[in-house]
């Protein structure tokens, strides 16, 4: 989590995720897809459990982008967080706050 998050923020963080980090396949590309990337945040994605895209995703995606007309990616991570019953910590609220079924949690009000 680096320096983003002040430390009370991180600590908060910390309790929300456990023991186990989950991502959607499209976190891992949205984490590790710049040229420069820094080493706390490849270590944070190799020791996160990656959803992969499967067919149950896929249909939840279609169903989320019919009905929320959001942009793909956000329609994956909601998808995936939707079938395995995880919450979101974004600070992307726009998007995935309407979305019905799926926990979102801003690290900005933690």
């Amino acid at each position: 989590m680096g320096n983003r998050f002040a430390p009370e923020v991180r600590t908060a963080l910390s309790k929300i995720i456990d023991d186990e980090i989950n991502l959607s396949v499209i976190n891992q590309i949205e984490l590790l897809g710049f040229s420069m990337v820094e080493q706390d945040l490849v270590d944070f994605v190799d020791c996160s459990n990656i959803s992969p895209m499967d067919e149950n995703i896929v249909q939840i995606t279609i169903d989320v982008r019919r009905k929320y007309k959001i942009k793909l990616p956000d329609a994956v991570i909601a998808a995936t967080a939707i079938f395995y019953s995880f919450a979101i910590v974004s600070s992307n609220l726009k998007d995935f706050r309407n979305i019905s079924g799926l926990e979102v949690i801003s690290p900005n009000d933690l």
